[in-house]
Parts: C-alpha cells; structure tokens; sequence
C-alpha cells in the first residue's frame, strides 16, 4: 500500500508557543487568534498545563476548537498524546491552523519530536518555534546564577525561530541592550520582536509569511526576510523540516543520503516505500546511525521523511531528496 502523497491535499501548518510562566505566552496566543480569525481562518488549539484545570483556556472563547493536556509535561509524560490530539483536531474540525502552548516547563526540542509524530498520519508542518522571554526575568536570572531554571530558559530561546522579548517598558535603555545582546549571544539568528504585553504591529513578519522567496520542504515557494536591507538570504537556523514523499526511492541510495546527512541533523524519521521492495519501511536516524523496520500500516499513513536539527540547510536536504526522487521516476 503506497503513502498518501497527493501533494495537492493541504498541508496544515503549526505554532509552537514556549515561554516560561508569566513571560505572556497567553496574552500572545489570544493576540494571534485574533489575527488569523481576522482573515478568516479557523484556528484550533493544544494548550498544556502541568495542573488539572486550564485557566488559560478560558482566554481562548468556545467558536475555537481546544485540546486540553493537563496533569504532566507536553514533552514527558504526556508526549506521546501529542500526536494522536494534533490528528483528531485536524480529522474532527479541520483546522487551516494549529497552535500549540507548552507549559513553561517544557523543553522545546522534546515537543518539536513530539509534534513530528502526527506527520505520518496528516499533512502537518511546523512552521515556526516562538518563544516569548520575559526581559526583566531574564536579566535578574542571568545575574543570579546558572541555575537549571534559568538553563531550560536558555533551551527554549535556543530553539526558537522567532523571539519575543517581552515587557520591555519594564526596562531601562541600558537593561534593554543588555537583553537583547544575550538573547544574540543564545539565538544568533532567530526574528526578535520587542513588545509590550506581546503586542505585534506585523503578525506576518512573527508568522513567517513577510518574507523573500526560497524554496519549501514540498517544493513550493515561499519567502525569507532580508536582514540588511538589500541582500537577500535563507536563514539556517531550521529546526524542522518535512518533506512528504512523491514516490518510492531506492533503498540503497536512500539510505547512502541519511549517513550523508549535516552534522546538525541530529534525528531524522519518517515512512518511506522503497521501488526495490513490496515493503514500507519506519525508519529512524540518530547520531549517524540508521534504523529500518518492516510495517504493513493499517489505514492512511503518509510517506514522509522529518528532520529536526539547526544550523543545517533546509534547501540542501531538499535538493538531494528531490534528486532520489527524480530518479527513480526517470528510470
């Protein structure tokens, strides 16, 4: 049984919301679905907290679909209901847009391997890793130590693509250079935003979409920001990447391209049918080695191979998938 690869059916993209507790990922979360209901798109929401009642999910209003995981970290003890929560939002309600909010508690990167999951059974993409850093917390934690909280908010500035660095009217000139230079020296390339309550004048520019033209995990164009004004280029501070495959490849050629993979890939899975076997195969990649196990899914289950990493070139990996692709279609 081959993939779902019709490429025309609608990838849904998705937010990923971390911060931790009082930094405004809440007050951001409204501000956002505000926006995109503004131009008449449905949103759906994963709100995690560590408690048994939501009260953040009271900000959201009933007209937007919402899964509540409570009682336990998104990344820990309840990842492994991330993905079956993102396909039943999308098969019950079918979203044009998912946003999830971690609990400050959570390690981005654990959530991002998490979120990767639901890509084998719906056409998901993680589309940007927002976190919001409150910026006199910030500077009062870096003076004070190096403790493990103040470690976990350096990981969730890490992995963002896109910064806010929040509450600056709560700072003075020189404190406000000062934050955003060690948000540089953590997050040399991500788009920082400075706020106020988490209010953005260009919600474009925090989702991604005010951007010059590059090339996506699909194929298809879409945009980056330029930087200096005239030149024009592709950040490499990628996280995730999904590519949902146009076909069979070869085995042997496929595998030769993961041991070939940038050092900052540092996990890579996925569903592929190979054109030399009558198999699908779940393959797994972590720290240069390979892993292929035989599956015979039942039900819709799309071939798709996901990169998570930084640093690495997007467009490169799609390049030499294409290329496989193109090749087996050609002989």
């Amino acid at each position: 049984m081959k993939g779902n690869t019709n490429m025309n059916d609608s990838i849904v993209p998705i937010y990923l919301l971390s911060g931790f507790l009082g930094s405004g990922k809440t007050t951001l979360l409204t501000g956002l679905l505000d926006n995109w209901k503004s131009r008449g798109l449905k949103t759906a929401v994963i709100m995690n907290e560590l408690g048994d009642i939501n009260l953040d999910g009271q900000m959201v209003g009933d007209d937007v679909p919402m899964s509540e995981m409570l009682s336990g970290c998104i990344c820990c003890t309840i990842r492994s209901d991330l993905s079956l929560e993102i396909k039943t939002l999308i098969d019950e309600h079918k979203p044009d847009v998912i946003v999830i909010e971690s609990t400050g508690a959570a390690n981005p990167m654990e959530i991002m391997d998490g979120v990767t999951e639901a890509a084998l059974y719906c056409k998901i993409e993680l589309k940007a890793v927002i976190t919001v850093v409150d910026g006199p917390e910030l500077l009062q934690r870096n003076r004070n130590g190096k403790g493990k909280t103040f470690k976990l908010m350096r990981e969730q500035i890490k992995c963002a693509t896109k910064l806010l660095l929040n509450k600056i009217d709560k700072l003075e000139p020189d404190e406000l250079v000062e934050a955003q230079q060690l948000l540089r020296e953590m997050n040399a390339v991500a788009y920082m935003i400075p706020t106020i309550r988490c209010k953005v004048d260009d919600w474009a520019a925090l989702e991604g979409t005010a951007e010059d033209v590059i090339l996506t995990s699909s194929g298809q164009k879409e945009h980056e920001h330029s930087h200096d004004g005239g030149h024009h280029h592709t950040h490499e501070h990628v996280m995730v990447m999904t590519h949902y495959m146009n076909g069979a490849v070869d085995s042997e050629k496929f595998e030769a391209f993961l041991k070939q993979l940038p050092d900052h890939v540092y996990r890579a899975k996925g569903i592929v049918s190979f054109s030399d076997t009558a198999s699908r195969f779940l393959f797994q990649y972590a720290y240069r080695e390979t892993d292929f196990i035989r599956i015979t899914p039942q039900g819709d289950v799309n071939d798709v191979a996901v990169f998570i990493g930084e640093h690495f070139s997007k467009e490169m990996v799609l390049e030499e998938l294409l290329k496989l692709e193109h090749q087996e279609s050609t002989e």
